[in-house]
C-alpha cells in the first residue's frame, strides 16, 4: 500500500514547479525500501542481510525527509499517514538489523 500511496503522491507533486524533482526522488525512495527488503531477504548470511537491511533503513529515513519536504503539497493528514507507516518499517528494521548480523541462515557444510 506504501508504493501505491507514493505513486499517487508523486503524481501530486509533478504537477507543482516547486516540487516537481521532489516526486521522483519520493517514489525512487519509497520503491528502494521495497526491491532492498525483498533482495535482503534472499540473502545466505545474516551478516549480509543485516548490510541490505540497512540500505532499506537508508531508504526509510530518505523517504520521510522527502514528506516532510512535500506537506505544502500533499496536506498535514496524508503526510502523517505516510509518515506513521515508514515509522512502523523503520522500527522493525531497528530491530531485525541487530538479530541478523549474529544469525547464520544456512549451515556450514563440514563435510
Amino acid at each position: 500500500a506504501l508504493v501505491a500511496d507514493s505513486w499517487r503522491d508523486a503524481e501530486r507533486l509533478r504537477h507543482h514547479p516547486v516540487t516537481e524533482k521532489v516526486s521522483g526522488q519520493l517514489y525512487a525512495a519509497v520503491g528502494s525500501i521495497a526491491a532492498n527488503l525483498g533482495e535482503g531477504y534472499s540473502r545466505s548470511s545474516g551478516k549480509d542481510r543485516a548490510r541490505i537491511f540497512e540500505y532499506a533503513l537508508g531508504s526509510v529515513r530518505e523517504s520521510m525527509t522527502w514528506y516532510q519536504s512535500a506537506q505544502p503539497v500533499l496536506g498535514p493528514q496524508a503526510v502523517r499517514d505516510r509518515l506513521d507507516k515508514l515509522e512502523e518499517i523503520r522500527r522493525l528494521l531497528l530491530t531485525i538489523i541487530p538479530q541478523e548480523r549474529c544469525r547464520l541462515i544456512r549451515p556450514v557444510n563440514r563435510g
